[in-house]
């Protein structure tokens, strides 16, 4: 039964983030939403829930339908909330006084820590936030869900504990979910839209199935369009032959007939359609300077406690060798980003007795916020006040990195969070670094992103550390894992056990 159903739907902002899209979402749809960062997958979302206006096309909803809308951003009049108070106030008066135990059940539903629901929603952690206001979306009881990136700030533990909710779900409940987490959107669609500026594709697969699918698609498309545009140059090059010899033996036969040879060309230069060329939302290049030290970092023993003294775990007497790519695993809390922050520090010159480096290292480091980029600063500004490139070669690398002229004078906080992930990228590449310290380096990063990342790291030889909760960046590039157990840091041969650990929590 249909739910919704999208006929000849446009968006243009300056450019077209997408047209002609017709979709139909009925019971039992898992549909995975897939695109480039700032191709228009919010917006589709926003036009679906009624909160945006298309250019043009048309929505048909169900009679009664009930749309649950889980944005990415937190209004900032709710931040004050507490996280039940948060969750009641989306209640109609009558509802919140008579059935405020709604409240209790899908807070419940969604594991979410009793001591934490009198909490302000501001004093929470990012991953508690999300499922804050997932939880303030399904106490409506919606008919229909639309969720826009909600593994964004979740650890491995609580993208498992979505996953689960998600999968006791009634199965007739339809979902369309804006995601780039690859191993997210398998476990959790049953279809997928990869959402175009223009011939949009639906597969009722999987990501990864569908992704093989759409390249063969894509690679079908490119052929036919070679076939085409050969086959229509042939056409005009008998027109020409046949030209030359009807105005010679002065036949009008042939010469009508050269004109049907043109036509039928220029029908088939007309229809010929090329393969989709996604346009980039920019390059992720990195380099890597080299040294020919073999041990680049000693740990011995160092200690790992919070800010304010608390012991967290000892690493034992470990090395970062060249060629290392070291994955931190370990739930939240446990000191992963404490581990980083703390070599970070003595890398750059923070006296650290624990902690010894060659003399050879130069650091490339990029935190989960991108605090390295200067929120007051612009794009522009942020590569000419450390690089000496010169203004025009300082453009030349931003443009590569998908940021316009605009963007580029504009401040860093007017960036979307794909274009602040890109500029980081850029500043690292631009530092020359021959270690690489990164701590959740594809937040925000769209799939195109996320895979030009792994290949950076892999050709370039990087050695590197790194911290991320996202399944398939870890298995692709990770060729070392270090585990925080009970207190100590140990080395593990691969990551599927924490995985299935985190799931099964």
């Amino acid at each position: 039964m249909t739910q919704l159903a999208i006929r000849n739907l446009s968006v243009t902002l300056g450019v077209p983030l997408f047209s002609g899209l017709d979709l139909v979402i009925g019971k039992g749809d898992r549909i995975g939403l897939v695109a480039a960062n700032g191709r228009g997958k919010s917006t589709l979302l926003r036009c679906l829930s009624g909160t945006y206006e298309p250019t043009t096309g048309e929505i048909t909803r169900a009679r009664g339908l009930r749309i649950g809308h889980l944005e990415q951003d937190i209004p900032a009049d709710l931040s004050n909330l507490t996280l039940q108070a948060l969750v009641l106030s989306t209640l109609a008066p009558e509802q919140a006084e008579f059935e405020g135990w709604r409240v209790d059940i899908v807070l419940d539903d969604l594991s979410i820590p009793q001591e934490l629901r009198d909490t302000r929603l501001a004093d929470l952690s990012g991953g508690w936030q999300r499922l804050a206001m997932l939880a303030r979306v399904w106490v409506t009881e919606p008919d229909l869900l639309l969720m826009d990136e909600p593994t964004n700030h979740l650890d491995l533990a609580r993208i498992a504990l979505l996953e689960r909710w998600i999968a006791s779900l009634p199965r007739d409940l339809p979902m369309l979910i804006a995601s780039h987490d690859r191993a997210f959107l398998d476990a959790v669609a049953n279809r997928t839209l990869f959402l175009r500026s223009e011939r949009s594709r639906l597969f009722p697969l999987p990501f990864s199935h569908a992704r093989v699918a759409l390249d063969e698609m894509d690679a079908a498309d490119g052929r036919q369009f070679d076939n085409d545009m050969k086959k229509a140059a042939q056409l005009r090059r008998q027109a020409a032959k046949l030209k030359n010899i009807g105005i010679n033996s002065g036949s009008d036969l042939l010469i009508t007939k050269t004109k049907q040879l043109k036509e039928r060309a220029a029908r088939l230069e007309d229809s010929a359609r090329p393969a989709h060329a996604e346009r980039s939302a920019g390059a992720i290049r990195l380099s890597n300077s080299g040294t020919h030290a073999k041990a680049l970092v000693t740990f011995d023993d160092a200690e790992i406690a919070t800010p304010d003294g608390r012991h967290l775990f000892r690493t034992g007497k470990v090395w970062i060798e060249k060629g290392d790519r070291i994955v931190i695993l370990g739930r939240n809390g446990m000191g992963k980003t404490r581990l980083v922050t703390r070599l970070a520090a003595a890398l750059q010159g923070q006296d650290d007795p624990a902690i010894r480096s060659t003399p050879s290292v130069v650091p490339g480091y990029s935190d989960q916020a991108l605090s390295q980029l200067d929120a007051a600063a612009t794009p522009l500004e942020a590569i000419t006040s450390r690089f000496d490139v010169g203004d025009q070669r300082a453009r030349g690398h931003l443009a590569g990195a998908g940021m316009s002229i605009d963007l580029q004078n504009g401040p860093l906080r007017s960036l979307s969070g794909g274009q602040k992930a890109r500029l980081a990228m850029l500043v690292l590449r631009l530092s020359h670094p021959n270690f690489y310290l990164l701590d959740e380096p594809t937040n925000h990063l769209d799939i195109e992103g996320q895979e030009a990342l792994e290949t950076e790291l892999l050709e370039q030889g990087a050695t590197c550390l790194l911290v991320s909760h996202d399944r398939s960046f870890v298995r692709n590039v990770g060729n070392r894992y270090w585990q925080i157990d009970r207190g100590k840091l140990i080395e593990v041969e691969g990551p599927e056990a924490f995985f299935a650990e985190s799931e099964s929590a």
